[in-house]
Parts: structure tokens; C-alpha cells; sequence
């Protein structure tokens, strides 16, 4: 009855090639010219940080996987509110994101001394080295996920009785893997994400502001951690975090692709898209390289030559796998290519403001710098001014995408089933915009690594040339972060946006389970299996006129805001530790200062990691517990607006987060250029312009690299969780009305 189209199997091949690619790029960086011994040494202390890291951290994260696989194992087998398989699913879907995250870390950290010693030959090795280095998490992050899709579908398919909800069945339990996915991103993001910041922080306000020391100076003691924290905040959590993004956003195109009639089509369609684009994201990746120039404008273009073509080839690629589908999409795959190809410019173009409003090239980040002649209060006033104004473009950006994809796709139709139809646009629209991640991850994973080259070159004492590549090379890596976090963000609006619709689904099938075959729907009783998302939308009263709709908006925006602060303050406290740390080293290990004894770095790490771990636990516990307590006391409703409400409110603050965030960094790199009088002034004495834009940096770290990112997946989880727990909800939620109900009899 639902044989398997034979271009499914594109899925698991491109999953296959990418990881194949991946080891063929590692042991052509593992090839590399290690560099000096002390290079080797140094990148050695940075390996030794962050997997210690990542050891303790994934012990912790087990244990609470642990905790919440019993609990799925409890409600699927005694509350009977749960599909038995989705205990398994959610524990391989953590397992692959974490295995991605680490292999991308483990591939950075030894790529670092590589790329400086590589930038001692030309600048365009060195970006080679450290672009494929990068490439490595990007093709492993979507080979995994492709290949734990494409297994799970199988598995499934294999084992799930043939009957009309077959297919539904299937697609909604598979997005169970999805909120494993998302549980290890967050930890991977807000541990990462506070670690690195601690250590940068601490690193900035003693090295630089006080000490008057150069950044990666190796007599300052946080400069290990520092150098450890771009690799497990920068590249395992971004890994995850994206892991995440990819998974989510197909398994819920084909939880939709049921939802609309398109039936095995509409489920194996973007699983087809992935797989095509993972293969061309690998030809992409082979056609990055630049001349000797060392502006970054010539930088971005190389980068941009790879990620151009797999863009291109895939959008063509996409219209061939639209059109096989045709009977399937009943006609409508010209209006699903169009959705495609609006996800595809959406991403590019949130993309471009980001550079816009982050690269040093461009007027807004050097309107931050030139603010450092009146110190810096002004310097922190323009960041945020200058974040604030960038959200306007990628709101916009992202409503056009909702609005086109959705239209494209037969939403504003007269069909009755318009809403599923459009919602299956926005759905694989998101799949477009993430079709070609093997290469757009490279680029932000890049990043990391070229940091941490040119921190290898600064603490090794490397000609000044090498350090001038490697600045180059690091400034473009700033540039492509900021970018990769707006993508980040771009995609997690339209997946959740996607999943909220999925949402439903999981209501309509926690019904069928409960045993419940029809709803009243304005007076008409209908049988669940031709119901319709608009019937649940009304049966709900998903309105704005609900207060418990209402409600959930408010705890939904309340909750970027109190998740915000308590990851920004748990930076604070754990760059005080920091700070108290350097600065008695300072004082009492003698000739740390003279460069004649080695800091302590090891007990940097060691605070850095101790705070990541002891300060991730409450913010993730929040964003598990508040959906399900959400759900409990105001039901479907109050899910419904909690999720809107943390959808909107999410991705403007992570855009301004990240923006700002950027634009401050730039601007210290802007100066320490050779503009507004450089690091130092001709005398020789410390340029109180560069000190103020230093301040304006690291005010700007938790926003960029903490709080920012880690919204990415508050955003996502929180819409996971729900879509787990929707039985639970089904079953035993709304209390509140329950409350209220039985003291009205």
C-alpha cells in the first residue's frame, strides 16, 4: 500500500557520501604540516581542554537523558499516552547530535596548529586547511541526521501495521527524535556558550583591559580556556544546534506532507531534498579558495564561490525532485518549488543583513567603533542601537518567506484543507533553506578554527606575517559566525513555525490512541480521521480572544527574556571567577608577566567547566518543565500561544543579540586594524579608543555566543516537548478549566 519511491534511497546514499567526505577531509588535515613543536603543544592543551569538557558535560546530559527516556518509557507503556518506540527515538537523536558535536570538535582542535602552520605558506592554505577542517562538522552533522531519519523511516515502515494512519503514525513519532536532538543541543549550547564566554571574558577584562597584554598573549592564564571554549561552544554546540535544525525541519515536512494528502510523496520529498543537497554541499566545498589578498571582502567571496554553486545546483536538483512527485503534490509542485526557492532566499538573504551589520566592511559596525573617541558608554549605546535596527530586515524577510511559501503552496486557497497545504509550504521552505548545511556549516565552524590559529601563532611567537594571515583570517571567521547565527535563527523561526502545525497532528493522533474517534466541531460531530487543522483550530479555540491563548503568549515572551538573563548572569558569575582566578595568578606565580614561567591554564579550564556544568542545568530545566506545566494547567491552548509567543519574541531578541554582539567584536577588530589609531598610539602608550571598543567586545560575548544562540533552540525545544507530550496534554491537561468547572457544579 505505501511502497517506498526508489529516489528515497538518495537520502541514505547522500547521508553515506557525507560521511565518507568527512573522513577523506580529516586525514587530509591530519596530513597537514602539524607545525613547530610548540604549536603542536599548545594545540595539544586546547585538545586536552575541551575533550575533558565534553566528558564531564556528556555525563551529566546522560544522566538526564536517562531520567526522561524512563519517563517516555512510563507514559508510552503504563499511562499508554505514548507510542512504545518514541523512548528509542528521542535516545538516538540525542546520541547522533552529541556524536556530531564532539566529531566536529575533535576535528577543530587539530586543526588549529595546522592552519597557522599552513598560513606560513600563503593565506590561501591556511583558509583551505581550516574551510575543510570546517567542512568536516558540516558534512558530519548532516550525514548523521539523514542516516538517522532514513533509518528510523525504514525501521518504522517495517514495523508499523498498513492501515490509513500508517503514515502518520510513522512521521509523528519520528519527530520524537527530534526533541533528543534539540534536549542535547541546548546543553551543548548554553554549557558551550557559557564556558567560552567565562573564559573570554576573563581573558579580555585582566589580559587586555588591565594588563595591557595582547588577546592570545600566553602569559595570560585564560587563554587556553578561551581557545577551548570556541571549540565547544562555537563548534560542538553550533553542530548540535544546527543537528537539530536539519532534523527537525524535514521530519516535520513530512509530518505535514501527510497532513495535506500528499502521502508517501509529500514524507519522502524533502528526505530527497536533503540528500541531494548534502551531495552538492561536497562539491561546494572543493571550490573555496583566494588569492594572497588579505582584505576580507576578497575572503568572502571565496567562501561564497562554494556556497553559491551548491545553492544553485540544488535549487535545480529540487525542481527535478519536485517533479517526480507530481501526482503525489496533485499539480502543485511549481507552487512547492516556488516555496523552496523563497526558503533558499530567505536564508541567503538574512545572511547578507547579517554581514551587513556585522562586518567591518560596512558602515554600521564602523559607526560602533568611531563611537570609542567618547569612551566606552557610547561604544555600548551604538551596539545596541546598531542590533536593534538589524532586526527590522530579518523580520521582514522571515514574514515574506511565511507569507510566499505559504501562498505558493495553495494555501490561500478555497481547498478545505488550505491551511495543511500552506503549512506544508512554510515546512519545505525551511527544508531549502537548510537543503545545502554540509557547506553553510562549514563556513561557521570555519570560524572557530581560524581563531584558534591565530591565537596558536600569537602564543608560538610566529612571524608577523603569519599573524596578519591568520587575522584575516580570524576577522572573516567573526563575520561568518554572525552569519551562521542568523541562519541559525532564520531556520529555527520557519521550523518552528512548521512545527507548530505538527503539533496538531500530534493531537489528532493522541486521540485516535486514546481510543476517541470523533470530535463536535460548531455543533457537527466529525470522525477524527477527516478532520481538518482548521476543525482542531476552532474545536481548541486557538483565537486571540482565548485568555489561556493569551496567556501562553505572554509566558511564551516572558520566557526569552527570564532564559536570557539567567544564561547572561551565569556568564557573569562565572567570568568573576575568572577574573579572581587571572588576576591572582598574576600576583602570585612569579615571571608570568616576564614570559620566564608557564601560567596555570589547566585551573582555568577547570572553572570554566565546572561553571558550564553547574549553570546549564536550570535554564534547560525550565524550557523542559514550562511547556508541559503550560500544558497542564491551560491545555492546548495555552501550548498554542506559549509557543507563538516564544517564536516571535525569540527571534527578534536573537537577532539583536547576535547582531549587536557582532558588530561590537568587529569593532575592536576594525580598530586593532589600523584605524582610529590602532591598538597603540604613536608613543607607544595604550589607544584609549581601542580599550573602549574592547569593552563594548566583551559586553558583547554572552550576547552573541551565549544567550543568542542558545534562543535558537529554546525556541525549538520548547515546540518539541510539546509535540512529545501532547498525549500527556490530551489525556490529563487543562486543569485549570477542570479546576474551575467542578466549582461551578
Amino acid at each position: 500500500m505505501y511502497s517506498i519511491h526508489p529516489s528515497f534511497w538518495l537520502a541514505p546514499l547522500g547521508s553515506i557520501l557525507a560521511l565518507i567526505f568527512a573522513w577523506v577531509l580529516y586525514r587530509s588535515m591530519m596530513k597537514s604540516d602539524p607545525g613547530t613543536e610548540d604549536m603542536v603543544r599548545i594545540a595539544g592543551y586546547v585538545e586536552k581542554g575541551a575533550l575533558a569538557y565534553l566528558k564531564r558535560q556528556y555525563r551529566v546530559v546522560a544522566i538526564v537523558f536517562l531520567v526522561v527516556f524512563l519517563l517516555f518509557a512510563f507514559m508510552a507503556y503504563v499511562l499508554k499516552t505514548q507510542n512504545t518506540w518514541v523512548p528509542f527515538a528521542f535516545i538516538t537523536g540525542g546520541f547522533f547530535s552529541g556524536l556530531a558535536g564532539f566529531l566536529g570538535m575533535r576535528t577543530a582542535t587539530r586543526a588549529s596548529n595546522r592552519t597557522a602552520a599552513a598560513a606560513k605558506i600563503s593565506l590561501n592554505r591556511g583558509l583551505q586547511v581550516a574551510f575543510r577542517s570546517g567542512a568536516v562538522m558540516g558534512l558530519v552533522v548532516v550525514g548523521l541526521a539523514l542516516l538517522d531519519i532514513s533509518l528510523w523511516f525504514l525501521i518504522l515502515k517495517a514495523f508499523t501495521p498498513e492501515s490509513s494512519e500508517t503514515l502518520n503514525i510513522i512521521t509523528t513519532t519520528m519527530l520524537t527524535f527530534g526533541m533528543g536532538a534539540s534536549l542535547q543541543a541546548l546543553f551543548a549550547r548554553v554549557g558551550g556558550g557559557i564556558f567560552t564566554k567565562a573564559a573570554d571574558v576573563g581573558a579580555d577584562l585582566v589580559g587586555k583591559v588591565e594588563a595591557g597584554i595582547p588577546e592570545d598573549d600566553p602569559r595570560n592564564p585564560a587563554t587556553i580556556a578561551d581557545n577551548v571554549g570556541d571549540n565547544v561552544g562555537d563548534v560542538a554546540g553550533m553542530g548540535a544546534d544546527l543537528y537539530e535544525s536539519y532534523a527537525g525541519s524535514i521530519l516535520a515536512t513530512s509530518a505535514l506532507g501527510v497532513a495535506a494528502g500528499y502521502g508517501m510523496g509529500g514524507v519522502i520529498a524533502p528526505m530527497v531534498v536533503a540528500g541531494i543537497g548534502v551531495i552538492l554541499s561536497i562539491a561546494g566545498v572543493y571550490f573555496v579558495r583566494s588569492g594572497e589578498k588579505a582584505s576580507q571582502g576578497e575572503l568572502l567571496k571565496a567562501l561564497a564561490r562554494g556556497v553559491n554553486l551548491s545553492t544553485i545546483l540544488t535549487l535545480i536538483a529540487s525542481f527535478g525532485v519536485l517533479y517526480i512527485f507530481r501526482d503525489a503534490f496533485q499539480g502543485r509542485h511549481v507552487g512547492l518549488f516556488g516555496s523552496v526557492v523563497t526558503g533558499l532566499l530567505a536564508g541567503w538573504l538574512i545572511g547578507k543583513i547579517t554581514e551587513y551589520y556585522t562586518s567591518q566592511e560596512y558602515r554600521p559596525t564602523q559607526y560602533v567603533a568611531e563611537q570609542s573617541k567618547t569612551g566606552p558608554a557610547t561604544v555600548i549605546i551604538a551596539g545596541l542601537a546598531t542590533g536593534m535596527q538589524s532586526t527590522g530586515y530579518p523580520v521582514l524577510v522571515i514574514c515574506a518567506g511565511i507569507l510566499l511559501s505559504y501562498g505558493f503552496a495553495g494555501g490561500f486557497t478555497t481547498n478545505p484543507n488550505a491551511l495543511n497545504l500552506g503549512l506544508y509550504g512554510i515546512s519545505l521552505a525551511s527544508v531549502g533553506m537548510l537543503a545545502t548545511l554540509g557547506i553553510t556549516l562549514a563556513t561557521d565552524a570555519y570560524g572557530p578554527i581560524a581563531d584558534n590559529a591565530g591565537g596558536n601563532a600569537e602564543m608560538t611567537h610566529q612571524p608577523a606575517e603569519v599573524r596578519q594571515r591568520t587575522d584575516a583570517l580570524d576577522a572573516l571567521g567573526n563575520t561568518t559566525a554572525a552569519t551562521g547565527k542568523g541562519f541559525a535563527i532564520g531556520s529555527a523561526a520557519l521550523t518552528a513555525m512548521a512545527l507548530l502545525a505538527a503539533y496538531i497532528e500530534e493531537i489528532k493522533i493522541a486521540f485516535l490512541h486514546s481510543g476517541q474517534e470523533s470530535i463536535v466541531v460548531n455543533g457537527v460531530t466529525k470522525a477524527i480521521r477527516a478532520t481538518y487543522l482548521t476543525d482542531w483550530v476552532v474545536y481548541y479555540d486557538l483565537t486571540l480572544l482565548n485568555p489561556r491563548v493569551l496567556v501562553g503568549l505572554f509566558i511564551g515572551c516572558m520566557m526569552v527574556f527570564v532564559f536570557c538573563a539567567m544564561t547572561m548572569n551565569a556568564v557573569g558569575r562565572a567570568a568573576g571567577k575568572m577574573v579572581d582566578e587571572v588576576r591572582r595568578q598574576f600576583r602570585e606565580i612569579a615571571g608570568i608577566m616576564e614570559g620566564t614561567a608557564e601560567p596555570d591554564y589547566e585551573r582555568c579550564v577547570d572553572i570554566s567547566t565546572a561553571a558550564a556544568q553547574s549553570e546549564m542545568m536550570l535554564p534547560s530545566i525550565l524550557a523542559i518543565s514550562v511547556p508541559v506545566a503550560t500544558g497542564l494547567l491551560l491545555g492546548v491552548g495555552g501550548v498554542m500561544g506559549l509557543l507563538a509567543g516564544g517564536l516571535a519574541g525569540g527571534f527578534a531578541t536573537a537577532v539583536f543579540l547576535n547582531n549587536a554582539g557582532g558588530a561590537w567584536d568587529n569593532a575592536k577588530k576594525y580598530i586593532e586594524e589600523g584605524n582610529l589609531g590602532g591598538k597603540k598610539l604613536p608613543d607607544g602608550t595604550k589607544n584609549p579608543n581601542h580599550g573602549a571598543a574592547v569593552i563594548g567586545d566583551t559586553v558583547g560575548d554572552p550576547f552573541k555566543d551565549t544567550s543568542g544562540p542558545a534562543l535558537n533552540i529554546l525556541i525549538k525545544l520548547m515546540t518539541m516537548v510539546s509535540v512529545v507530550f501532547a498525549g500527556l496534554i490530551v489525556a490529563y491537561g487543562d486543569l485549570l478549566k477542570r479546576f474551575i468547572d467542578m466549582l461551578n457544579k
